[in-house]
């Protein structure tokens, strides 16, 4: 369950870098064709990075309450959730022995 929320938070993670990685790349290849000069693509490039470094710092880390909302949302249940289950299957087992 763990690991899925880390492929999850990687995941995020790959996809701002792979942005970033991209956009980079635009911005090389129109210096390369002319579109725009060097200095505008300089200016291009630090003004993406100050921008991804700034939604960096706003990006809040999770705390348990957000954690279990996201679990939850992708339907897992709470451990004791659970236990409750199998406390009442086993006492339907009981029963019905």
């Amino acid at each position: 369950m763990i690991s899925e929320v880390k492929k999850l938070l990687l995941a995020g993670v790959g996809a701002v870098s792979t942005t970033y990685e991209k956009a980079s790349e635009v911005i090389d290849e129109l210096v390369e064709k002319g579109r725009i000069t060097v200095e505008d693509g300089k200016e291009l490039t630090e003004e993406l990075k100050t921008n991804f470094s700034n939604k960096a710092k706003e990006v809040k880390p999770l705390n348990r309450e957000d954690v279990e909302g996201l679990l939850s949302d992708l339907g897992y249940v709470k451990r004791e959730e659970l236990n409750e289950l199998v406390k009442r299957i086993e006492a339907l087992e009981q029963k019905t022995v």
